[in-house]
């Protein structure tokens, strides 16, 4: 299992779905966030590498408030 800003998303799931897991980010930020990422949305999140997930984390850490942050 994938955990992306401490929320572990289901792998199941195609990656565009799983990010909406994440509280801030919807279906249109999750789309930004895969095209600055250069990943396919529609890849499953168990078939993602470590390197994908982390340009993934990289860009919601840069450009997005979420989670506890958004919250508060």
């Amino acid at each position: 299992m994938a955990r992306i800003s401490g929320v572990t998303i289901p792998s199941d799931k195609q990656v565009w779905v799983a990010l909406t897991y994440v509280y801030g980010i919807g279906p249109k930020t999750s789309e930004s966030i895969l095209a600055a990422a250069k990943v396919e949305r529609t890849i499953r999140v168990k078939d993602l590498t470590d390197a994908e997930i982390g340009r993934i984390q990289e860009i919601i850490n840069e450009k997005h408030t979420v989670e506890g942050e958004l919250q508060r």
